[in-house]
């Protein structure tokens, strides 16, 4: 199976933590040049730093911007004229009841979960095409499919990403540029591991191992796995979009949701 990724070149934006961050390593591993992206310069050399210790075949460089905004991502442009691999992670939630939710939170999750993706893909997607290759993700959720009352415009957005990857996959149809989405399920990403040991009181060990499979079974009973999914377990399935392997997958969802979403297809 063809997954070398030696001489790509490759975005991740939200990669100095969680998913992202698992997705960057695991493109690392296959020998890509991977861009980390982040808000703040900090963050992002911190992140490098590590990922160069634990991904030593990759070549990580800096890709700070807030891709938010129309500024950063034409700051990511300037920075990065061409890419091999566009991985559109960069995300946001928040939980709150629907009759709470004011119309600047509506836009704000748009901007942030929907068009942060529709501008880079609009940057990105081009030059791939003209050149034969290329791979586009978005990273969605299971909430797409299966809308959380708790956070419904988070959902929103979630299931606007499927629509925006359908229909640039078919924009591209035939150009060797695939364009897929990933849902995953609930996920041991960094803000969750937080958020758990808050909840255990600050112990300084907490096991959150317990403690995911306690919120699974409470909060997410469908769960096949009955644990909640490690951030590497979701970044093993982007690898392999982004890979010569997936040349045949363009245009499709495909759930990393450990089965949560009661459905066969």
């Amino acid at each position: 199976m063809d997954i070398d990724l030696s001489g790509r070149r490759a975005l991740v934006t939200g990669s100095t933590a969680g998913i992202g961050y698992a997705i960057a390593r695991a493109l690392g591993d296959l020998g890509a040049g991977v861009a980390v992206n982040g808000r703040t310069a900090e963050r992002v050399e911190a992140a490098i730093a590590t990922l160069s210790r634990e991904a030593p075949k990759g070549r990580f460089t800096a890709a700070v911007g807030d891709v938010a905004t129309a500024a950063g991502a034409e700051a990511l442009r300037s920075a990065l004229p061409d890419l091999d691999i566009l991985v559109n992670n960069t995300g946001i939630f928040e939980p709150k009841p629907f009759f709470e939710i004011p119309d600047e939170d509506w836009r704000r999750f748009f901007e942030v979960n929907v068009l942060s993706g529709v501008r880079l893909a609009r940057i990105y997607t081009p030059g791939m095409q003209a050149r034969g290759w290329g791979r586009v993700v978005f990273v969605s959720s299971e909430s797409a499919v299966q809308i959380p009352v708790e956070m419904v415009h988070y959902g929103m957005t979630k299931t606007a990403q499927l629509a925006v990857a359908r229909g640039l996959a078919e924009t591209v149809s035939g150009s060797g540029v695939t364009v897929n989405t990933v849902l995953p399920g609930p996920t041991l990403s960094e803000g969750v591991a937080t958020f758990m040991t808050q909840m255990a009181g600050g112990a300084a060990d907490p096991d959150l191992d317990a403690m995911g499979r306690a919120f699974v079974k409470e909060h997410r009973p469908t769960s096949l796995l009955g644990r909640l999914i490690a951030p590497e377990e979701i970044a093993s399935l982007v690898a392999y979009l982004c890979s010569p392997a997936a040349s045949a997958t363009s245009g499709a969802a495909l759930r990393v949701d450990g089965g949560v979403v009661r459905s066969i297809l």
